[in-house]
């Protein structure tokens, strides 16, 4: 099951070393003369050029080429670099061992190689499974500036994935992240504060993250990734006048799902675990993917989570619809059916285009929510920063909430799949 999602390309994006803005201008003569001369810096520079073919023709080979050298003599930010091609495959055999091993030896000096050494922590990518190790490496990277880790560690300490729940940590966290500018940092000291009853506190936060992009009544689910946090933000503003408000079936539910930060491709498992918690079991995403025979960093087939389901003492079911507007229209009622009774779904979205690998992508996320006078839905997703709520239209999640790689019972047959609780 292919499951790299436009959402998910938040988290490779920020497991990237980010590179200068060199546009489209050609080499410079004395950068090519330094890299030549040894210069690590120069060296780093050609490579960044190279890998996004700024100025020159995209070639991972020769991007390697170039900042080798300067990460064998121990210049942290080029070992970042090598180790960031070595985790995604470019121009070298996809190795999260070997790009581990790069990321540990940078990380005391780069804060970008710390952030990613903690992503290979949280996901068992290149090395055993540790979140507190993970949250080691990014609670270090916080300290030194680095806003994503804050705000990801934040959301671990506060969901207790992996190890308790910190409240205390949780808020310095966020609170870090937020003094960092970091725009999921803002989103996530928002909903402590909301959480606390410190309403106008969390508005304060979502509207300043809001404020950061153009943002729109509702954000398409295929928005670019630095638009993500402000349009939460936004959402998220809109949804305070529901998140207190009692259900009335057939205009309006929202059912509270415990949100679960999803780590690196980890999607299907960690949005199980979030239904599992909403019944009472306190279960966090890898919890859920060890119970499954797929490795960490992979898809994960849905007959295998609803397997789960019964070794966790938990009774979920599999629903399908046909994938035209008939069939949304079934999937919509029932939909609202079960959200009306106080039970949330796990459902799989495709996307496709030539952006994504293959020219498709998936994603597996809760439908917690509904709003009938205005067409609308709410998702929690373990992609976005917590309380992963976002807003879709009816539009929207009837064109992708369709998939046929849910799992091997899907047999390649596009469908509208739902995991639902068992009565």
């Amino acid at each position: 099951m292919r499951h790299l999602t436009p959402l998910l390309w938040t988290a490779l994006a920020a497991l990237a070393t980010l590179a200068p803005a060199w546009g489209d201008d050609p080499l410079p003569q004395d950068l090519i003369a330094k890299a030549g001369r040894g210069d690590a810096r120069a060296g780093l520079a050609l490579a960044y050029r190279y890998r996004d073919g700024a100025g020159v023709k995209r070639d991972y080979a020769e991007a390697l080429r170039w900042a080798h050298p300067a990460a064998d003599r121990g210049y942290a930010d080029a070992q970042d670099f090598v180790g960031w091609m070595y985790f995604e495959g470019l121009g070298v055999q996809r190795s999260p061992e070997i790009a581990a091993g790069y990321f540990k030896a940078a990380a005391g000096q780069s804060t970008a190689a710390a952030w990613n050494l903690g992503q290979c922590y949280f996901a068992g990518l290149g090395v055993d499974q540790d979140v507190p190790k993970a949250l080691a490496a990014w609670t270090r990277a916080a300290a030194r500036g680095h806003g994503r880790s804050a705000s990801t560690a934040a959301m671990v300490y506060l969901a207790g994935d992996g190890v308790p729940a910190d409240a205390k940590e949780a808020r310095r966290l966020a609170e870090r992240a937020a003094e960092l500018n970091d725009p999921s940092g803002h989103v996530v000291l928002g909903e402590i504060h909301f959480r606390a009853g410190e309403t106008e506190q969390a508005r304060k936060c979502w509207t300043r993250v809001a404020r950061t992009k153009s943002v729109g009544p509702i954000g398409p689910p295929t928005q670019p990734s630095d638009q993500l946090a402000a349009q939460q933000g936004a959402d998220l503003l809109k949804l305070t006048a529901y998140r207190d408000r009692k259900p009335e079936p057939g205009r309006f539910a929202l059912v509270t799902v415990p949100h679960v930060h999803q780590g690196w491709n980890n999607c299907g498992a960690t949005s199980c675990a979030m239904l599992a918690r909403a019944q009472g079991k306190p279960v966090g995403g890898w919890d859920v993917k060890r119970l499954c025979p797929s490795p960490p960093g992979t898809g994960t087939d849905w007959g295998d989570l609803l397997k789960a389901s019964e070794k966790l003492a938990l009774r979920w079911k599999l629903v399908t619809f046909t994938p035209d507007a008939d069939g949304f229209v079934k999937a919509a009622a029932f939909a609202r059916g079960e959200l009306d009774a106080g039970r949330p779904l796990v459902v799989d979205f495709k996307y496709t285009g030539a952006e994504y690998p293959g020219g498709e992508a998936g994603h597996t996320l809760a439908l917690v929510g509904y709003v009938a006078g205005e067409d609308l839905y709410v998702l929690c997703n373990p992609a976005l920063a917590t309380p992963g709520l976002q807003l879709m239209s009816a539009k929207d999640l009837q064109r992708y909430w369709r998939s046929d790689h849910y799992g091997a019972v899907a047999k390649n047959v596009l469908a509208r799949p739902a995991i639902v609780l068992g009565r």
